[in-house]
């Protein structure tokens, strides 16, 4: 068990700051189990060869990760100075966002209920 007050825990836990170069879309309109088809993909691949993979794949997650990957890779080399021939995908999921609820009315007066999910996507990329 760790020592000291909780507070104390978790200002050390934050104090490690990961500076891996990274994009994030959140509330994208695409439910994450959707998104994870295209990610598994992926991850772990080049991101020359991960570009290549999501902008062949039918999808239509796969063009709102074309995006993240492009904008990731832009932070890595102007925030951090990366080349982009070097990056792979080290990290990418898609965590569940908030579901938006909607009826659709049916016979006899009932109601149907549609849920509209949506996720938080993630890419984290990396240097070899």
């Amino acid at each position: 068990m760790a020592k000291g007050h909780r507070s104390q825990i978790k200002r050390e836990r934050n104090a490690v700051k990961d500076t891996r170069p990274s994009a994030k879309l959140s509330y994208a309109r695409v439910s994450a189990e959707k998104a994870c088809f295209v990610l598994d993909a992926i991850r772990g691949k080049g991101y020359q060869e991960a570009l290549a993979i999501v902008t062949y794949n039918p999808r239509y997650a796969s063009a709102l990760i074309k995006k993240l990957l492009e904008s990731a890779a832009a932070n890595a080399q102007n925030n951090n100075g990366l080349n982009p021939d070097n990056l792979y995908v080290a990290e990418c999921y898609a965590n569940q966002g908030p579901t938006l609820k909607r009826i659709h009315p049916r016979a006899q007066g009932r109601a149907y209920r549609i849920l509209k999910r949506t996720s938080h996507i993630t890419v984290v990329l990396d240097e070899r």
